[in-house]
C-alpha cells in the first residue's frame, strides 16, 4: 500500500491540516501504518500536485495559515482503483528472526535478552491497543468506529502473536544445545 493511498482515505473520512493527518497515523493507524510528519507533508505536495487533493487556506489567529485538505474527484477516482486492486501480504524484514536463526552459533542468553526486550515493547503495544478498544470501541455501534475496530483486533491479534512467540522460543531454547560459534569474535 501507497502512503498516497492511506492519505488519501484518511481524506476521504474527513478534511484536514497536516497535522491532522500525522495525528491520525499515529492515533487511528499506529498498528499498521506509520509515517512521520516529514513524509506526511511531502506527499501531500505530490497528491495535490497530481490532483488528488486540494487544500484551502484557513487563517488562524497568532499563528501561521493552516492548509486543510479536501480529497477532489479524482482523488476519489484513484482511491477506488487501488481499492479494487487485490491485496499482497507485505514482506516481512524482521531482524529478531535472523537473529533467532543464527541462535544455535551465538550465547543463548543474548538471544533470551533479545527476546525479553521484544517482549516487553509487544506487551506495551498490546495494553495500549487493549486501553484504546475499553475506551472507544466497546459496543460503540458508530458504524466509522466499527470499522475502525476491525484494524484495531488486528493490531491486537498481532501484539498477542508475537508474545506467544516469544513465549515459545524461551521455553524451548534450555532444550537447545548452545554451541558459540569459535571463530566469532568475542561478544561484549
Amino acid at each position: 500500500m501507497a502512503l498516497a493511498h492511506t492519505i488519501l482515505a484518511l481524506l476521504l473520512k474527513r478534511p484536514g491540516s497536516g497535522y491532522d493527518i500525522t495525528k491520525s497515523f499515529d492515533e487511528e493507524l499506529s498498528c499498521y501504518w506509520k509515517a512521520t510528519q516529514q513524509q506526511v507533508y511531502r506527499e501531500l505536495n505530490k497528491l495535490t500536485k497530481q490532483g488528488w487533493v486540494n487544500f484551502e487556506t484557513v487563517p488562524q489567529a497568532g499563528k501561521p495559515d493552516k492548509k486543510l485538505y479536501h480529497i477532489t474527484e479524482t482523488g476519489k477516482q484513484e482511491l477506488t482503483r487501488w481499492y479494487t486492486e487485490p491485496t499482497e501480504p507485505t514482506p516481512i524484514r524482521e531482524d529478531l528472526l535472523v537473529k533467532v536463526l543464527i541462535g544455535y552459533k551465538m550465547p543463548q542468553p543474548m538471544l533470551i535478552e533479545e527476546l525479553k526486550h521484544r517482549q516487553k515493547i509487544h506487551s506495551e503495544l498490546l495494553a495500549e491497543y487493549r486501553a484504546i478498544e475499553a475506551k472507544h470501541m466497546a459496543g460503540n455501534q458508530d458504524v466509522e468506529m466499527q470499522f475502525m475496530y476491525l484494524t484495531l483486533k488486528r493490531g491486537i491479534a498481532y501484539e498477542t502473536s508475537w508474545l506467544t512467540w516469544c513465549e515459545e522460543v524461551i521455553a524451548m531454547l534450555p532444550h537447545l544445545t548452545e554451541k558459540p560459534d569459535k571463530d566469532l569474535p568475542s561478544l561484549p
